[in-house]
């Protein structure tokens, strides 16, 4: 019989993992509700969970090549420990007749952190840069947050590579209605970023991002604001002149709170200094 969860997706997460109510965590392993914040994310069971998702997918859940995944998940780092997990799925769902609709599956999961799995799969696959930003754009859009931020992450080594294209492809993607994905093509480029590879020819060059930044100088999303205003100040460690350069023909062009605020944002490094 089927387990309702509906009464458990409006609540507040739990401000100690100790607190989280036993009924939401047993939701949480079986793959059956999203994570709302990190003491609920840090509390999973990953074997369970990783058993639970592939039983949801049409895949053993005890399956040598899971199970010797789950057994050594221990020795690695927190982050680490879902990257062997996906690869583990990704690899046993390789082989399977109905691949796609796996995949599928594995990408629509009710679980937040099932669906971080899915994006490192983008990784996984081979394609290149077009396809990698096309497969991706349905996570970047996802409305949990965890997930968003698996998304840039899955693709900014193969945008790293392809730089030029990268830039190029993701000039459409400012101008989209959605802010989750006006915000994704700022996040992706951002020359140092957070927990990730830097752009070393942004930090030498960021004036090669400003087709991306442009047209994010006075964007209503907050959202947006932040990732912009974290763009250039990443930026201003190694080109503070240009920053504030840039900073001062916004402010020139734009009379929009919006601006000010981003420009305030954007120079608070170079302002302590």
């Amino acid at each position: 019989m089927a387990v309702s969860v509906e009464h458990l997706r409006q609540r507040k997460g739990a401000f100690r993992i100790a607190l989280i109510p036993p009924e939401v965590l047993e939701a949480l392993n079986e793959g059956l509700l999203e994570t709302v914040n990190l003491n609920e994310f840090m509390a999973l069971e990953l074997p369970r969970l990783a058993r639970s998702v592939a039983g949801h997918l049409g895949l053993d859940p005890y399956s040598e090549r899971l199970i010797d995944t789950l057994a050594m998940l221990s020795a690695f780092k927190p982050m680490q420990r879902h990257g062997h997990i996906s690869r583990a799925l990704y690899d046993l769902t390789a082989a399977h007749p109905q691949r796609d609709a796996l995949a599928h599956r594995l990408a629509t999961h009710p679980s937040d952190v099932a669906r971080c799995w899915a994006t490192q799969w983008i990784t996984l696959s081979g394609l290149g840069l077009p396809r990698q930003l096309e497969s991706v754009r349905r996570f970047a859009a996802d409305p949990h947050f965890g997930v968003r931020e698996m998304a840039w992450m899955a693709v900014r080594d193969a945008s790293i590579r392809s730089l030029d294209e990268a830039l190029e492809l993701l000039q459409h993607w400012v101008t989209d209605d959605d802010p989750n994905i006006r915000r994704f093509a700022s996040e992706l480029t951002r020359p140092r970023g957070v927990w990730c590879a830097q752009i070393e020819r942004l930090k030498a060059e960021p004036w090669l991002g400003l087709p991306l930044l442009e047209p994010l100088k006075a964007d209503p999303s907050r959202y947006v604001q932040n990732s912009v205003a974290n763009w250039l100040n990443d930026a201003s460690r190694t080109q503070a002149t240009w920053v504030r350069d840039t900073c001062a023909g916004w402010l020139a062009q734009s009379n929009q709170p919006q601006t000010g605020y981003i420009v305030r944002r954007a120079l608070r490094t170079l302002t302590k200094q």
